[in-house]
Order: C-alpha cells, then structure tokens, then sequence
C-alpha cells in the first residue's frame, strides 16, 4: 500500500511539473554527454598518442650546397663522406636507437614532391637543393634529447629535429578542446543542479497540504521526502538514458557510419567500442546519484525534515 502511494506521488509530481520535468532530463542528458564526450576525448589523445609516438621518428638534416652561406651550423660546407660515416656509426652505438634509415637527397626530393606536388614550392626545387638525412627510430621516444644533445654541434649537421614536436601540436588541440567540453559540462551541470533543486521545490509547495498532514499523522521524514527524491531520480535516469544514447550514436553514426570518419581518416586510431562502454556506466550511476542527492539536500531545507 505504502509503495502504491509513493508511486502515485511520484505520477502526481511528474505530472503538474511536466515542462521543468522536461528541462531537467534535457539539462542533464547535455551535461552528462558532454562528460562521457570528455572522458571519450581523453582517452582518444591517449589512444592516438600511442599510436603516433610510436611511428614518429628524429630526423638528423645533413648540410647541403645552398646550406653554406645561409645556415651558421653548415659554414663548412656540405656533409662529406666521412662525416656521414661517422654519424651513421655513433648512431650504431647508442643504446636507445632501434634503427635507423638513410634517405639521400633524391629520396627525400621524390617523397616531398608527393606530398606538396600542387605547391608553387614544389614546382622550383631539385633534387640537389633537399638535404640527406638519418631517419632514427627509438626504443623510447621520450629519449629524443639523447640524440639531440650527441648530434646536434657536429660537423656536417644541420639540424637535429623531433618529430613528435609536430603531432604534439594536435595533442594540444585535442586537451584544449577537451577542457573546453569539461567547462561547457560544469556549467551544464550546475544549470541542471539548480533546475532539479528549483523542480523539487515547486512541487514539494504544490504538496505543501499533503505533506502537512503527513507530518501530523506522524510519518517519517524519509516517507516524506522519498516521492520527490524519487521523481529527481526518475529524471535524471531518464536524462542519463539520453546521454548514452548521444554517445553511442555519434560513435556510431561520426565513425563507422554517416560521416565514415574512421574510412576517410584511416592514419587516426579512434577508440572502439570498448571504451564507449566502459564510460557508459559512470553516465548513468552520475545521472542516478546527482538529481537524487540534489533534491535530498534541497527538501532537508525547504520542508525542516
């Protein structure tokens, strides 16, 4: 009987607080897609750093003809043979190198044609203006500095470079615009908080007559308060259903299908299906937990229960 009446409450409630009802699983389904969109984007930078780190190399630019007079390091003129031979063998040597490949200016011509073949740049090189370099992978590639620091003053080199400096850039990005969906999600967050607590009100004044002779006929404080916990409750599992389905549809419709992110950007590796699932959780017990605590503490005040 007692549950009946809970649950008759709780209709009750819904119903004369529809269009904030409404506003508070909209207000919560936003705040937490974008916090499992954040948690999501987190762990993609992580995912794609991986896969990058591990394919990026630090490339060793030799000095060339055009490089004498314009470049301090190469005053002495273009790389020699010996020089090249001494470099190649130091690299040998060192523990963190894992391999390392030659690219002649030919080569190095031919693979920048490739790539920007439609640039007016492109158009005036030859091959004798590109410079030869040592392509070195790392066993680590946080070891760069090893490198760079045994390399970068010897005779013959131009510049010592990393190439992580240039994905690191779109790292970058990518944490920025994370912290900005966490921001949008706080603000979100307290906009849903306040609705919920402003909902709860609303409709514990509507009950003001009904909570009154509840007290006098000497039910409990948690009786009292449970319909209105309970209709937070509802909407934010409702808000919280709504959010899994933003993030499983934009998984689903941005990188498999709809926009085929994942065919027509086939060097990103975007996180599967596993990590959509493993954030899906902590949406819905947020979306349970956070109308439930904010409508308790809001009655504790409003109704001096």
């Amino acid at each position: 009987m007692r549950a009946q009446f809970v649950l008759s409450e709780i209709g009750v409630g819904l119903r004369r607080n529809l269009t904030m009802t409404i506003a508070v699983i909209v207000s919560v389904a936003l705040s937490l897609a974008l916090f499992g969109g954040a948690l999501l984007g987190l762990k993609q930078v992580s995912v794609m750093k991986g896969y990058w780190y591990d394919k990026v190399n630090v490339a060793i630019y030799l000095c060339n003809k055009g490089d004498a007079e314009s470049d301090p390091n190469c005053t002495e003129g273009a790389v020699t043979a010996a020089q090249k031979k001494a470099i190649e063998t130091d690299l040998g040597k060192l523990k963190p190198v894992e391999n390392v490949l030659f690219e002649t200016s030919d080569q190095a011509y031919k693979h920048y044609k490739e790539q920007y073949g439609n640039s007016p740049l492109a158009q005036s090189l030859t091959p004798d203006q590109m410079q030869e370099s040592f392509r070195v992978k790392l066993d680590d590639p946080e070891k760069f500095k090893v490198i760079s620091s045994a390399f970068s003053d010897r005779p013959g080199v131009q510049s010592v470079q990393d190439q992580r400096d240039t994905v690191d850039k779109l790292f970058e990005l990518l944490n920025g615009m994370n912290v900005a969906a966490l921001a949008l999600m706080g603000l979100m967050l307290v906009v849903a908080l306040m609705l919920i607590v402003n909902t709860v009100r609303v409709s514990a004044f509507s009950r003001r007559r009904e909570t009154g002779i509840m007290r006098l006929v000497g039910a409990s404080s948690f009786y009292i308060q449970l319909p209105f916990i309970m209709e937070a409750a509802f909407a934010g599992v409702l808000g919280a259903f709504l959010a899994t389905v933003l993030l499983v549809g934009g998984r689903y419709f941005m990188i498999e299908n709809g926009l085929e992110l994942a065919e027509k950007m086939p060097l990103v590796n975007f996180v599967g299906w596993n990590e959509v699932l493993a954030v899906l959780p902590f949406v819905i017990v947020i979306g349970l937990l956070m109308p439930a605590l904010a409508a308790f503490f809001a009655l504790r005040k409003y109704l001096k229960v």
